[in-house]
């Protein structure tokens, strides 16, 4: 065995890196280590001669999740593995075999699906709005993924798309693909559709990757499409030496034809498989995992997850999650910022608190609340930082400055061009365009500041570019606010989950079960971001929203009160949800 490669991992992470020949299912619960276990196993792999690095393909489902495994496994000195989202695999597959059998480069890729759509419909009389438009965007996606044809997608989704009836969004799907062939491109789902295509038409083809890949494994496989899989099972052919790992209470893109049963019946679809378990988590205490935990009770698919032994340890003296109700949205977002500001009045770092909510709409109040504190803060979902114009300027600079003589140290050289920049001793205040960049600059020189010894210029201007491919981005030191899909894959040690009340959790239109469980899930996603402190919050409002089921569902014996205004907090005793009904429990501690 090699130590190395095995070194820290637990009793069930060192089963799961160790089950080298497939099929193996790993079952990993938030928080309890898949990225290190994949990783580990790779290199535990290519240690012991099982694996050769250039015939090891590591699925994953972000470009930013790839580039981190690729960095992984080279500071564990693997190289040569392709760790690659399934469309930048299908992308290079194309590229490369494309010529050879149609005597030209591949089509190009379509850089806006909503631009292309309007040119389709102005083609044939049709002037829908760009929402509209954005709509049937996603409807082509979903049914891309769902491998349906138009006329398929017609009986599947028979309702049509805003004021369009699906007559006419079926003219308008089959207009949006006449458009493509005659421009020569392909969708982002084309690229998956047509590699799948060339390799089930193509036998030479396939026998050449599944030749070049003999060894898969795919992260985040309870988010796998019908198409992805079909794609992933013509990689394989009749080989079995397949590792996929995932968590079924974290599916939350079923919208966009994710599909957790690939993950649940794998045991049954691939014979003699090896199934590992993951369910110590190392990132929350144990409090927030009883939160977690009763919320997904009984759900198809669903980990226990326990502490890990160093924070159990200390679970007596862990703050109880707490949920709250206010009067309107303003005063939530009012009494959050004020949680926060006591936070890092207490030392906590801005860049280790969160608030997320279910929609982008959500976040107006809390940017003036934590404006109005003095809090500065970052909206993911909103511009890359390696895209802001001030992040550009300073990299470009930082890079012409390389090529000629140093006088002074390498950070003392960053911090000056950052201060020809605008970067000062003291932020300007919260809020607004100058704020944002001076964050920006003050991240760049921070990594500066932490480059390992011996760092020049050039190397620290390279990294920065590499970094930028990789959708590698350092994190500012401000507090986040994002979506609860934004939020997957992320932690920080104190989060605030806002807006949970029916209609906003489970937001309106989930009216049918499957609806309400995916849901359930997305809240799940979030509790499970927290590490140390977790409240919840909901606000009446106007439209006399009710706390939500999922409160209830959670019960009175993992959350405390966290006062409630008067009216909300009655309604919610009332309403019987965990801030009050029966005897009081005391007010809610202050979060540390």
């Amino acid at each position: 065995m090699s130590a190395g490669a095995l070194a820290g991992l637990d009793e069930h992470q060192l089963e799961a890196a160790t089950a080298l020949r497939g099929p193996v299912a790993v079952l990993a619960g938030a928080g309890t280590g898949k990225t290190r276990v994949i990783t580990h196993r790779i290199a535990h792999g290519v240690d012991t001669g099982a694996y050769s690095p250039g015939r090891v393909m590591a699925v994953t489902f972000t470009t930013k999740a790839a580039g981190e495994m690729r960095g992984r496994l080279r500071a564990m000195g693997v190289g040569g593995v392709s760790a690659r989202t399934f469309h930048a695999a299908a992308l290079a597959q194309l590229n490369f075999f494309w010529p050879t059998l149609a005597g030209d480069s591949a089509p190009g890729i379509i850089d806006n699906k909503v631009r292309m759509l309007a040119h389709a419909a102005d083609g044939i009389g049709l002037a829908p709005d760009v929402a509209t438009l954005r709509d049937v965007a996603s409807e082509i996606e979903w049914r891309k993924v769902s491998m349906l044809s138009v006329d398929a997608y017609a009986a599947a989704r028979p309702n049509g798309v805003g004021r369009l009836g699906v007559e006419r969004v079926v003219a308008l799907q089959h207009a949006y693909e006449k458009l493509k062939d005659e421009r020569r491109q392909l969708d982002f789902e084309d690229v998956l559709l047509a590699c799948a295509g060339m390799l089930e038409a193509e036998p030479q083809v396939a026998k050449a990757v599944r030749e070049q890949y003999r060894h898969f494994t795919v992260d985040e496989f309870q988010d796998v499409s019908p198409l992805q899989n079909r794609l992933l099972e013509l990689w394989l052919g009749d080989r079995r030496d397949l590792c996929v790992v995932g968590d079924a209470s974290q599916t939350i893109y079923s919208f966009a034809g994710a599909d957790a049963a690939y993950l649940l019946d794998f045991p049954s679809r691939y014979e003699g498989a090896r199934v590992v378990r993951l369910e110590t988590n190392y990132r929350s205490d144990a409090p927030i995992l009883a939160v977690a935990n009763e919320l997904m009770r009984g759900r198809p698919g669903a980990l226990h997850l326990s502490a890990a032994a160093d924070r159990d340890a200390g679970a007596g003296s862990a703050p109880v999650p707490t949920v709250t109700a206010f009067e309107d949205d303003r005063d939530e977002a009012r009494a959050v910022a004020a949680r926060i500001a006591a936070q890092i009045a207490d030392g906590a770092d801005p860049r280790h608190i969160a608030v997320l909510y279910r929609a982008h709409a959500q976040s107006a109040e809390l940017v003036a609340a934590l404006s109005d504190a003095g809090i500065a803060t970052t909206v993911l979902g909103g511009r890359r930082f390696f895209d802001m114009p001030e992040v550009r300027q300073a990299v470009m600079e930082l890079r012409a400055a390389s090529v000629a003589p140093i006088e002074s140290a390498f950070v003392d050289t960053v911090r000056d061009i950052l201060r020809s920049r605008g970067l000062t001793d003291e932020p300007p205040e919260a809020g607004g365009a100058l704020r944002d960049a001076w964050e920006a600059r003050a991240a760049l020189l921070r990594l500066a500041q932490e480059a390992p010894e011996g760092t020049t210029l050039r190397a620290f201007a390279d990294e920065l570019t590499a970094r930028a491919k990789a959708h590698d981005e350092p994190a500012m030191r401000t507090v986040t606010l994002a979506t609860l899909h934004a939020a997957k894959g992320l932690e920080w040690e104190h989060v605030h989950l806002i807006g949970v009340a029916e209609g906003l959790l489970p937001i309106s239109y989930a009216t049918t079960f499957e609806h309400v469980d995916e849901e359930r899930r997305l809240a799940y996603v979030g509790i499970t971001r927290a590490g140390r402190t977790l409240s919840l919050s909901w606000a009446r409002g106007v439209r006399e929203r009710q706390p939500s089921r999922f409160l209830r569902e959670i019960g009175n014996g993992t959350l405390r009160a966290g006062g409630a205004t008067s009216r909300a907090g009655a309604a919610t005793r009332r309403a019987g949800s965990p801030t009050g009904s029966g005897r009081p429990r005391g007010s809610a501690r202050a979060p540390r």
